[in-house]
């Protein structure tokens, strides 16, 4: 079957389960494209925005790599674990959440809108002397990671109950949510991990003007009009 030359950029709510590469060679193949990439990856917990890019438009995905990016992030208080996140092993606990109310958690919140440090994961891609950090740590390895500049924009709770939370955010390049919520629990003094992750927009584009693997695979649109109005972008590159 021949492969289409197609250019442009599509916006996919990558389900959970499953990498970034993954979904977008799911894609890649469903639409028989010769040249495909995207703009960042998610965690395979993780779902939402994945803007992947055809053609001549993945010479155009850096610039997207750099851009602000929103989120909409569920938090476990009370455990903190290896990775930041629900994937890991539980490391430290503590029961001082339950005297934690929304108010306490939209104080701390606030400290953290502006530049901040934030140190890397160990759990990341990032590489110690070419080798990613990840590969240290799954064979328990911590090396040291300078801490590095991020901007949260800004940061808002959204609904709280016993010891979940849920917040949205919008961010810098180079953020790690999963991050963020270990140090959220810190600054509560009761630890606290990602459960949930869901991007909602990168740069320009939205959550919103999105499909699913599902409805793509029963689509009824062209190919041409699966790709994003240039409108949307234009004025961003």
């Amino acid at each position: 079957m021949d492969l289409y030359q197609l250019d442009g950029f599509f916006l996919l709510d990558k389900p959970a389960g499953i990498t970034s590469n993954l979904a977008l060679q799911k894609v890649r193949r469903f639409l028989n494209i010769k040249k495909a990439g995207h703009t960042g990856t998610l965690d395979p917990f993780a779902t939402g925005l994945l803007v992947c890019c055809f053609g001549k438009a993945t010479k155009k995905s850096n610039i997207f790599l750099n851009a602000s990016k929103s989120y909409i992030a569920t938090i476990k208080l009370g455990e903190e674990t290896d990775t930041g996140d629900l994937t890991g092993k539980v490391i430290k606990k503590s029961s001082d959440f339950k005297f934690i109310d929304a108010s306490s958690i939209e104080k701390a919140l606030i400290s953290f809108i502006g530049e901040i440090d934030q140190v890397p994961p160990m759990y990341s891609a990032i590489k110690f002397n070419g080798i990613p950090l990840y590969k240290y740590a799954r064979t328990g390895v911590d090396v040291y990671r300078d801490s590095r500049k991020v901007t949260i924009y800004n940061i808002n709770l959204i609904n709280s109950t016993d010891d979940i939370f849920e917040i949205e955010l919008s961010c810098s390049k180079g953020t790690y949510v999963r991050t963020l919520a270990q140090d959220i629990g810190r600054k509560l003094g009761c630890f606290a991990h990602l459960i949930k992750l869901r991007r909602t927009r990168v740069g320009p584009f939205l959550l919103e003007n999105s499909i699913t693997l599902e409805n793509l695979f029963n689509r009824s649109k062209s190919l041409d009009e699966l790709l994003c109005n240039e409108e949307i972008y234009k004025d961003f590159i």
